[in-house]
């Protein structure tokens, strides 16, 4: 039985639907992404595997409960952080955890998880005083110090700077490897290669594509990201002629094509003809940035 079962999952808000027809499983101990553009229906969909929402149709189970019945029973198995959650302003992060902790007959230990997120030096101030980046960390601090078999992390990272981005997806990791089952949802195209194992993509209210990183990767149009800052500039639509040219765009002032085999030889060849030398020329494989693009037409940021 997996950890976590959504079938034909619908829900609408004044006639719009924010969901419809999602379906999915996460099996137990793994970490299962869900990409898709705002207002795809991610956060609905994780509300409603949460029992924060009552769908209009479809089923959801977590360890075999159904938490729109069941809720206090899920509350136990799975740990939530949302997106947007606000707490007692004057409320101490040592307070929280502890009245958090209290809650679970056997919560984790709540000092350790403060040291792993760096908050042992914020113990003592109120949650009205604390950065965004602090809040987003006590959050995820409070979602698993009930020691959860499942937990969702919804944008994980918000706010946070690139050192604490990393610590937070090696505690991620750690939790992982323990065999807790791990529902992320995020815009950050590395957060996801690097730690699910499974990704679905939400789009419209519906699964466009779901499977592991390297097969969404391999879904994409373009297998070959080329990157380089010419003198002579060379015009778009050349670029876009090129053989198996998938898109062109620029970014911090460096071209990007993205394309196929093909087009990195008929690139070399442009460059060639018109006597053109590519500044800081990179060629690599495409990534789950270029997948994403591909498969939903949206910019993940």
């Amino acid at each position: 039985m997996p950890m976590i079962e959504v079938r034909d999952l619908h829900k609408a808000y004044g006639g719009r639907k924010a969901v419809d027809g999602v379906s999915f499983h996460v099996d137990e101990g793994e970490v299962f992404g869900i990409l898709g553009p705002n207002g795809a229906g991610k956060t609905t969909t994780v509300e409603c595997v949460a029992g924060l929402r009552t769908p209009d149709a479809g089923s959801v189970r977590v360890a075999g409960l159904d938490p729109a019945t069941r809720h206090a029973e899920v509350t136990r198995v799975l740990g939530v952080q949302l997106q947007q959650s606000e707490l007692q302003p004057k409320l101490t992060v040592r307070e929280a955890l502890e009245l958090y902790a209290s809650f679970h007959e056997r919560p984790a230990d709540w000092r350790v998880l403060a040291g792993r997120l760096g908050l042992e030096e914020q113990l003592g101030t109120r949650y009205a005083a604390l950065s965004g980046g602090q809040k987003q960390r006590l959050a995820v601090a409070l979602a698993l110090v009930g020691d959860p078999r499942a937990v969702i992390l919804d944008e994980l990272t918000t706010g946070l700077d690139p050192r604490a981005r990393r610590d937070v997806w090696a505690l991620v990791e750690e939790v992982r490897a323990r065999g807790v089952t791990v529902v992320l949802v995020t815009h950050v195209m590395e957060e996801a290669q690097r730690l699910c194992d499974r990704i679905a993509l939400i789009d419209r209210g519906r699964v466009t594509a779901l499977g592991t990183p390297a097969a969404l990767v391999g879904r994409t149009a373009a297998s070959r990201v080329i990157s380089f800052a010419a003198d002579t500039p060379l015009e778009a639509g050349a670029l876009r002629a090129l053989p198996g040219a998938a898109r062109v765009a620029t970014e911090d002032g460096r071209t990007v094509v993205t394309g196929t085999d093909a087009t990195v030889d008929a690139f070399v060849a442009l460059l060639a003809g018109r006597a053109v030398t590519a500044r800081g020329l990179r060629v690599g494989d495409a990534s789950l940035d270029d997948a994403y693009l591909d498969l939903t037409g949206a910019d993940p940021s």
